[in-house]
């Protein structure tokens, strides 16, 4: 009867039934804990005074943060997509660039690139707005660990497959529509969730050069109400909203280009 209600059938999926039981336990079992642990603090709690004092900056930030975080995300995957194109084409000087380009902003960490793209870049080209300097700066961190998704992605298509494609005179599009990109988008859904999950909490740090944003907020809401526990978690479950439908859209991805090998 154990084996049933609590572990996984070696073939098929458990029942709903068997899901929701599990749930339901874990939910109690997690909830529990934090219970435990809050009710042991010497702590006076302020929940209601500070939701109801401070909730439109705290929206005001979610907002920003969700703004931030689309146009980023849209920046990554171009600047991604770009870096992938120089390091498979054969024009050397585009190679050797998003190759460098590549291993240096994985090589370095986000706060050094926002301080010297910031104050650095920004400031050579004029780009005063902070808001636009980043996106700029979240697009170009993500889009470097995006390309070698996308490049891991490609190169783990098979080359029988290239070779028979070209064996039956596709074209490189159509080698690349029928036959590359439906594989490649399966398997790059979940690191590619992963990244553009990391991306969105990344963007905290661009509180350090005074950007609005969700992180931002609720650090000037603590300096006002000190009052961490509160306000931190209110951060926490803010990120969670935002990242959660993130990973269960790339499942729905994962479903929907699901082909037989």
């Amino acid at each position: 009867m154990l084996k049933k209600w609590f572990f996984r059938p070696k073939k098929g999926v458990e029942t709903k039934g068997v899901r929701l039981l599990n749930i339901v336990l874990v939910t109690i079992l997690v909830i529990g804990i934090f219970h435990f642990s809050f009710s042991r603090l010497d702590y006076p709690y302020n929940w209601s005074g500070i939701i109801e004092k401070y909730k439109y900056k705290f929206m005001l930030g979610f907002s920003m943060t969700v703004v931030i975080s689309i146009f980023s995300l849209i920046a990554s995957f171009i600047v991604g997509t770009l870096l992938v194109l120089g390091q498979r084409g054969r024009f050397l000087p585009s190679y050797y660039f998003a190759k460098g380009f590549t291993e240096i902003i994985r090589g370095t960490p986000l706060i050094v690139q926002i301080y010297l793209f910031y104050y650095v870049i920004g400031t050579a080209f004029g780009i005063e707005n902070r808001y636009v300097m980043g996106v700029i700066i979240m697009g170009v961190f993500s889009g470097a660990y995006v390309s070698e998704i996308i490049r891991a992605g490609i190169e783990s298509i098979d080359k029988i497959q290239l070779e028979t494609a070209r064996a039956l005179a596709f074209t490189k599009v159509q080698t690349y529509r029928y036959i590359i990109l439906p594989q490649v988008i399966k398997r790059i859904m979940p690191p590619l969730a992963g990244q553009f999950a990391s991306l969105i909490k990344d963007s905290s740090l661009l509180s350090i050069i005074a950007v609005n944003e969700f992180t931002k907020n609720v650090q000037e809401v603590d300096s006002l109400t000190f009052s961490p526990i509160e306000n931190y978690c209110i951060l926490a479950v803010g990120y969670l909203i935002l990242t959660y439908p993130i990973s269960h859209f790339s499942k729905w991805l994962e479903r929907r280009f699901s082909y037989g090998d």
